[in-house]
């Protein structure tokens, strides 16, 4: 059965996914752009007529309007816009109050997700080497607004979650197309263990962007991403 989705940002995410979006069994109603979605005007009930789940890769000033607008109107939202996520309890209050759904993360690379899992495991194991110190690293595209990412600094929460708790130096490079590279180091004075997520295109994080909007058909409530990968599909 093929179910309509509407893309919220039709930039060069927004282009790829409605590529890919056919061999998830959905078929594009409505693509928006920032001239077509000002303030969240083109997310009306009669654009929407048609569309079971909306994917959101807008800029981070406009998530929250996209995201109550779809809330109440109950069209669920995978949101893979980073630098907005301080704003999470408002959208997680509009989506609760309207009965929606929402997915959510910094990074929607099932990949990525598994380089996570990695790094925690590795984190928990040098908590008690007091001789390692640990840092972050990563490149984007030049485009890419913030800086460090949500990824990275989604990365060095796990470590702390882990149990690492001596201190994290983190940095970052913006430059050219590259579509990411995350990095975390343990060095000592005898040695240095390095583990590194390279992204060779969008198409990543296009597929589990996709993988969740799939997901979430007919649920409600509030996810994020990290908490679903196990259950896509």
């Amino acid at each position: 059965m093929t179910r309509g989705l509407a893309i919220v940002g039709h930039g060069k995410m927004g282009r790829l996914i409605e590529q890919l979006a056919p061999e998830y069994g959905f078929d594009v109603r409505l693509t928006l752009n920032s001239s077509t979605n000002a303030h969240g005007a083109g997310l009306s009930g009669e654009n929407l007529r048609g569309v079971d789940a909306a994917v959101e890769f807008s800029t981070p000033s406009a998530v929250l309007e996209n995201i109550r607008r779809l809330a109440a109107l109950r069209i669920p939202v995978v949101a893979g816009t980073t630098g907005w996520f301080q704003q999470l309890p408002c959208a997680r209050e509009a989506v609760q109050s309207g009965g929606g759904a929402l997915v959510w993360g910094p990074n929607f690379s099932v990949g990525v997700y598994r380089f996570r899992q990695i790094i925690a495991q590795a984190a928990s194991a040098f908590a008690a080497e007091h001789e390692y110190e640990a840092w972050g690293w990563e490149i984007h595209h030049a485009a890419k607004r913030d800086a460090p990412s949500g990824t990275l600094l989604a990365v060095a929460e796990e470590m702390k979650q882990a149990g690492f708790e001596r201190a994290i130096n983190l940095s970052a490079n913006r430059a050219g197309a590259h579509p990411g590279t995350h990095e975390i180091g343990f060095d000592s004075s005898a040695d240095t263990i390095t583990i590194r997520h390279t992204a060779r295109s969008r198409e990543g994080f296009a597929r589990g962007a996709l993988r969740a909007a799939r997901w979430i058909l007919g649920k409600s409530g509030v996810f994020e991403f990290r908490e679903i990968v196990n259950e896509l599909g």
